[in-house]
């Protein structure tokens, strides 16, 4: 096969990984410090979506027009908003449910993911309509033969990749981190030093749909098109990245975000049938690894939890 569309595939394999280890990266923290599966927060990324298309559009009515100003007001509006949302969800629907059995949990994030794509619909102006996505970024290109660099999208894996990088520095450097890290390994000892739980469990959540938000935008700006049930398919395709990375393991989860990536862009460059079929076979070889390793990639370990 031609070098440059090896190069290519490669490029977007890494794209859809960065975007699937960030919302992966929301289901290990919360399972991490609620050892719950929130099935909302596929629904959660495609608010902040919306969120930042909103945004734009508000701020255009009214006459700014600079993309630099567009796109760091989208991006602030939306994961603020959309960490507020995390937050809500946490104080009034997962932290009264603690004590009750976890399909409880899980029923409850599952109805309000589908009230939350289902009000996108319903309420947003012809939102059951694709919506198209500005292009705030440059447009510019080089090309390589077969290889294409788009700068946008050079861009964009950089912004991916500060954001994951600036979530190790929190959670390894801070003693915020330091905090989760600990009600995340042993609530009630936690609880005895004096950590709020609570407010832990708040702003994790906080946290982690802030991420989902992000990579709601960076989907937008990569496909130029959002719509409201984008969050279904990535919401089952971050959870199952978390879960073969390693439940719980924030690592993991990346590592499992960039492999279902990997295992797509396998099956459109390298196997004889129809890239229709990329998910089939990137679902089908999880459901492999899970068989070979239940635990996932890299085992869960109490003492390095989240």
């Amino acid at each position: 096969m031609d070098v440059g569309l090896v190069g290519q595939h490669l490029m977007n394999g890494l794209m859809l990984g960065m975007m699937y280890a960030l919302v992966a990266v929301g289901f290990t923290l919360f399972f991490g410090v609620m050892d719950i599966i929130n099935f909302a927060h596929g629904d959660v990324l495609m608010v902040g979506a919306f969120v930042g298309l909103a945004t734009y559009l508000g701020l255009t009515f009214v006459g700014i027009e600079n993309p630099w100003v567009l796109l760091l007001a989208m991006i602030a509006f939306a994961t603020c908003t959309v960490a507020a949302l995390g937050a809500l969800i946490a104080r009034f629907l997962v932290l009264p449910l603690k004590n009750a059995p976890p399909l409880n949990t899980l029923l409850i994030t599952l109805m309000l993911g589908t009230a939350l794509h289902e009000g996108v619909r319903l309420f947003y102006p012809r939102g059951a309509n694709p919506q198209h996505f500005p292009s705030l970024l440059p447009s510019t290109d080089y090309a390589f033969g077969n290889f294409t660099l788009r700068v946008d999208s050079v861009m964009l894996l950089v912004a991916g990749m500060a954001a994951i990088v600036g979530l190790h520095l929190l959670i390894n450097r801070t003693k915020l981190g330091l905090a989760i890290r600990a009600v995340a390994q042993d609530e009630d000892t936690a609880k005895t030093m004096g950590i709020n739980f609570t407010l832990i469990v708040l702003v994790t959540f906080a946290i982690g749909s802030a991420l989902a938000a992000f990579a709601g935008i960076l989907h937008g700006l990569y496909y130029s098109e959002i719509n409201f049930a984008m969050g279904l398919l990535l919401g089952v395709i971050g959870f199952s990245a978390a879960i073969v990375g390693g439940l719980g393991n924030i690592y993991g989860a990346i590592i499992g975000g960039f492999l279902f990536a990997g295992l797509q862009t396998i099956s459109v460059v390298a196997l004889p049938f129809a890239s229709a079929y990329k998910d089939v076979f990137a679902f089908g070889v999880v459901i492999l690894i899970m068989a070979w390793r239940p635990t996932g990639l890299i085992r869960e370990k109490v003492s390095e939890r989240v």
